[in-house]
């Protein structure tokens, strides 16, 4: 027995199609429709006593095509294709001893499950768990795995909000590797994409006000947070949420382009999420995390709720990747032109943002508020030296390696890991990968041809050859992305791997490290037009001592006694006192 239902407000009628087993294995299932019951506010009912786990089916309105289920869990057809019912409960789960974990100030790893293996799957990605606990990680971040169109991509597109996208192995396959991440010590965050929905597959406006003209999004039409029918799309989003931690075990949600999430309602969705995500934590007796993609630099995001925040546990801080991008590979193009001064950097690794309440000269407006260091913790900010975006995004895909020197690569990993930020590390990062992270479809040939030309004709505007910018229909483009796990084995990977592992096993073992009282932090730098640049992050009683100088350089270090000790060295490090000698684009922690 199971009980459909599905909310139409709009329908006058609303049929289901079932597809039911005739008992001959060689024979496809037998289709019956059947009206369902309109009940109140909109939503439409029918038992059905032979239907469960593993049954397909459809909806259709006002005598209309089949259409799937906007709650399916799984949709083994393609997101045009119908659902399949998917019964949770059947997983045996193993991790009733996971107390959970808290995001903040864990070390993160941002992965994307078609193209972490050749394979490309769920599977096969939990077969590299145990490579992750080496290195050191605590929380698995998944790019989202939400269906969508075709074999790969993204997953920013996805249409079916609460199906796992079945080439990855369906939602079957997600309860099994949390399962064994937990297993492991791991937590698992999810990337999860409310504020649009892909451009083919997406058939909730047949079914209702999902969307509305109100506001406008870099997507079209908004996602319907505060106009008529907005409780129940509100609802929607927010029981897709609890879902993946009930359901599915997840620890913490990262949260798409909250910014543009808009939401005019006296109850802002996110701190609705924020508080009905707080109730069911203390019903499961662990910690559940939310993290806002946010790119206002506003920290209200993470303010609670009472205080007149959106509640959420922690956000993406961009500006020290911007400032960092910028001081190590000299690029000023976009986003870019306000960041590259050793005091940018300075300032962000103590600020959090450059840009708070400042001029962005890319925006051309102010932009920002400022973080109070007394009063916020650098755990609720999340911090890297790349990640999908800034990589994919890029009209080749190049990553970091493609640029700078291991030195160089050593450094950025230096000042994410001992941050007193929530460090975050893109995969094939930490053996400075050579494979590229490209923008990749699968769409259909009509849609795909817009999005090529679409993609080229950006990029050429820019000033690229639009010939050197990859076809995203094209299958190579996608195989270019997959990382290549002989590369840990070079002398080179297995060096900057071994390197990686060293600073978050430092991290842990440091407490001064794991402290992230803001106003505990302070930076020490060259000046801005120096020949000799170099930069002392003061960490407690440990010293990051970094030399962006392409030769060897003393680098002067305020405190330190001849007794100074070296913890951790990428090319070795000489104390005196006062200073700390350095090779070229070298970085050394240092007990003072």
């Amino acid at each position: 027995m199971h009980a459909f239902t599905v909310w139409a407000p709009a329908a006058s009628r609303v049929d289901l199609d079932v597809h039911l087993s005739t008992g001959d294995p060689g024979a496809d299932p037998q289709v019956r429709t059947a009206p369902m019951e309109r009940g109140e506010g909109g939503w439409w009912r029918l038992e059905v006593p032979d239907a469960g786990h593993g049954t397909d089916y459809a909806f259709r309105l006002d005598g209309g095509d089949p259409l799937p289920d906007p709650r399916s869990a799984w949709q083994p057809h393609d997101v045009h294709g119908p659902s399949r019912l998917f019964d949770a409960s059947r997983h045996a789960w193993s991790d009733g001893a996971w107390a959970g974990r808290d995001a903040r100030g864990a070390v993160v790893y941002e992965l994307h499950v078609g193209t972490f293996t050749p394979e490309g799957t769920l599977a096969a990605a939990r077969a590299r768990l145990d490579h992750l606990v080496d290195l050191g990680v605590e929380v698995v971040e998944l790019m989202p795995v939400a269906a969508f169109p075709g074999r790969w991509g993204w997953g920013y597109d996805g249409v079916d909000l609460y199906a796992v996208h079945d080439p990855y192995g369906g939602p079957a396959a997600l309860q099994s590797f949390v399962d064994d991440a937990h297993a492991r010590g791991l937590a698992v965050a999810l990337d999860v994409v409310y504020n649009h929905l892909g451009p083919s597959g997406n058939h909730l406006h047949a079914f209702g006000p999902y969307f509305t003209d109100k506001h406008s999004t870099p997507w079209g039409q908004a996602v319907n947070l505060d106009d008529t029918g907005s409780h129940e799309v509100r609802r929607f989003l927010v029981d897709n949420a609890l879902r993946w931690f009930r359901d599915f075990h997840v620890d913490a949600l990262r949260l798409d382009a909250v910014h543009a999430l808009v939401d005019t309602s006296p109850t802002h969705l996110l701190a609705q999420l924020s508080t009905e995500v707080a109730q069911l934590s203390r019903e499961l007796g662990r910690p559940l995390s939310l993290i806002a993609e946010s790119d206002l630099n506003d920290p209200r995001t993470v303010e609670p709720v009472e205080a007149g925040g959106c509640g959420m546990t922690a956000q993406w801080a961009d500006d020290v990747h911007h400032a960092l991008h910028a001081l190590l590979t000299g690029e000023r193009q976009g986003y870019y032109a306000d960041f590259g001064s050793l005091s940018g950097m300075a300032r962000t690794l103590q600020e959090v943002f450059l840009h708070a309440g400042t001029y962005s000269s890319f925006r051309g407006e102010v932009w920002g508020a400022p973080v109070d260091r007394a009063r916020h913790r650098g755990g609720a900010f999340v911090v890297c030296s790349t990640d999908h975006d800034q990589v994919g995004n890029r009209a080749t895909g190049d990553r970091p390696s493609a640029t700078l020197d291991d030195g160089q690569l050593a450094v950025a990993a230096a000042l994410v890991l001992t941050s007193p930020f929530t460090p975050m590390v893109f995969m094939g990062e930490e053996w400075g990968a050579r494979t590229p992270w490209q923008f990749f479809t699968d769409h259909d040939p009509e849609l795909g041809k817009l999005v090529s030309e679409g993609r080229r004709r950006e990029f050429a505007e820019h000033g690229w050859d639009a010939e050197e910018v990859p076809d995203p229909q094209a299958e190579s483009t996608r195989d270019a992305s997959v990382l290549d796990w002989s590369e840990p084995g070079s002398q080179r990977g297995a060096r900057l791997l071994a390197w990686h592992r060293d600073l978050t096993a430092l991290r842990r073992a440091e407490a001064d490290l794991r402290d992230d009282r803001l106003d505990r932090v302070s930076v020490a730098h060259a000046e801005d037009a120096s020949d000799s640049p170099w930069l002392v992050v003061v960490r407690g009683g440990l010293r990051v001592v970094v030399n962006l100088a392409a030769s060897e350089q003393a680098v002067p270090v305020a405190g330190l006694g001849a007794g100074g000790r070296v913890l951790l060295a990428w090319d070795g490090a000489a104390v005196a006192e006062g200073s700390v000698t350095l090779p070229g684009h070298a970085v050394a922690v240092v007990r003072a």
